[in-house]
This record gives structure tokens, C-alpha cells and sequence, in this order.
């Protein structure tokens, strides 16, 4: 079977909790255009940086588990950067499996294209803030090589369109994937979604926290999200000066804000909600 051109950063053959309810494959596609402070995955924002894992070996992996997994996570990074995800995502669907999606929103005409042929069935879409506030969160706006080093591979590099969305654009292309979702699940164009806002200790303006956490979910509800997700930001996988935070004094505060200000969420009126703590 001939490669699509995925840049794949991991693979992980078998997951329960990537996609709520569903058994599946989770593939990490290498690079993002954010550099958002809590990232878990922030070893493999570098969109320059080759594969980690042939392609081969998920076509492999999906002949072997035919049957035995309900579907495929595309995460990352941020997944929709890569132009081969809608050929991968076509392949994975004749393949016999559903075809799930986590993304920022980063890029909404490859969300948008993903739909319009019914390639994705189930989306987590990550909010991280505002419209407004969006530059703050997401970073520098453009990629910066991590400083964990890779581990050496064969695979070979395809060449990608590095396209870096600008920075004061990044809330709108966010909040414009948004109504895609919500319009799509509301259409019958796609079977279900999740949005997920991920919560930081500590109150700088540059993550979410206890305090803009229900303003925003009072803004995601008005747009006509009915399924919410807050979860706490782990320090698993963060870069050093993040996970430090969780070492502060105040930590123990931060959780009991979170829970609270997740309550008042709660009582928002979202038709499902989730809260998910450290």
C-alpha cells in the first residue's frame, strides 16, 4: 500500500480514552502553528522535523486490527496541517474504521473539506480561549524546534507545506472551525463532537484559568455548544517551565477554583458535560 505523504510523529495501537466511547488507533501527526504553553505533545511542534514512524506501519497496523478497534484518532501537533490527512483520512474510512479528530482549529478550509466528504466522524475540538485572547495563548505563532531530540529513523521525510497562520488570526480560525463543528453536528453531517478547554494553574493571561474558564464557556454555550469538556492542564509530557508550576505553593488552591469555577460551568445548561481533573 502506497503512502498518502503523513508526517508521523507516534503511533499508538490501542486507546481507550482518546476518543470518548470508542476503542481506536491514535496517530500523531508531526508540527504545529501554535506554540500554546501546556502542550503535552510540545516535543513535536517542529513541522521541519522527519517522521518518527513509516506510514507503512499504520497501514499495517490497521489490516491487523480489522474488526477488533472501532476507529482512528488523527491528533497531534496539529493534525489539518498536513495536506495528506484528507487522502489518510479516505483510506481509513475504506479501511472499515470510524475516523476521529483532535484539532485546534488551526486551519478551517481543510476542516471544512474534511466534512464536506464525510471523511471525519467524531471530532475534539480544543478551545483555548477567547477569540481575543487567542495570540497570548497560542504563543509565538510560529513553530520552534523542541529541545527534546528526537529518536533516530528510517522513515523517510515527505515534504510539507509549512504554512504559519498568522498569529492575530489564530482566534478567528479557531472560532470559525467552532461554528463549522457545531453547524455540521447540528446538520446530521457529523455523528458527534466534544469541545474541550483545557485549565492552567497559576492566573497569567497567557493560559486559561478559574478565572476566564466560565466566561468562556458562557460564550462557547451562546455559539451553541451542547458538549463541553474542562479538563486540568497536566504537567505529563510539558516543557519543564510548565510543569514546574504544579510545584508552586497554590496548587492545591488551583484545583479547588477549577472544581468550583466547572461547577458554575456545569450549570450552564450544556446537554453533556465532563470535568476532568488531575
Amino acid at each position: 500500500m502506497s503512502d498518502t505523504g503523513l508526517v508521523i510523529a507516534g503511533l499508538t495501537p490501542f486507546s481507550t480514552v482518546d476518543w470518548p466511547g470508542k476503542l481506536a488507533a491514535v496517530v500523531f501527526l508531526q508540527g504545529c502553528p501554535w506554540n500554546c504553553g501546556y502542550c503535552q505533545n510540545f516535543a513535536i511542534i517542529d513541522p521541519k522535523a522527519p517522521a518518527q514512524v513509516p506510514e507503512s506501519e499504520l497501514w499495517s497496523l490497521l489490516e491487523r486490527r480489522a474488526g477488533l478497534l472501532d476507529g482512528v484518532v488523527f491528533s497531534g501537533g496539529e493534525p489539518t496541517r498536513q495536506p495528506a490527512l484528507l487522502e489518510a483520512a479516505r483510506r481509513t474510512k475504506r479501511l472499515g474504521f470510524q475516523v476521529g479528530l483532535h484539532t485546534g482549529g488551526a486551519y478551517p478550509r481543510r476542516l471544512a473539506a474534511l466534512l464536506a466528504q464525510n471523511l471525519v466522524d467524531w471530532i475534539g475540538l480544543d478551545v483555548k480561549a477567547l477569540p481575543e485572547n487567542y495570540p497570548r495563548v497560542v504563543g509565538l505563532g510560529q513553530t520552534q524546534p523542541a529541545t527534546a531530540t528526537p529518536a533516530k529513523s528510517s522513515a523517510p521525510t515527505a515534504k510539507l507545506r509549512l504554512s504559519i497562520p498568522p498569529l492575530n488570526k489564530a482566534g478567528q480560525s479557531a472560532w470559525e472551525s467552532l461554528d463549522m463543528v457545531v453547524g455540521a453536528y447540528r446538520e446530521g453531517t457529523l455523528a458527534n463532537y466534544e469541545v474541550r478547554i483545557t485549565v492552567s494553574p497559576g492566573h497569567d493571561l497567557d493560559d486559561t484559568n478559574p478565572e476566564t474558564l466560565v466566561p468562556l464557556a458562557e460564550a462557547l454555550r451562546q455559539h451553541g455548544v451542547q458538549t463541553l469538556a474542562v479538563q486540568q492542564a497536566r504537567p505529563d509530557g510539558t516543557r519543564p517551565e510548565f510543569a514546574s508550576r504544579y510545584e508552586l505553593p497554590g496548587v492545591r488552591d488551583f484545583a479547588a477554583d477549577l472544581t468550583a469555577a466547572a461547577s458554575r460551568v456545569k450549570s450552564l445548561g450544556f446537554q453533556h458535560f465532563t470535568y476532568r481533573g488531575v
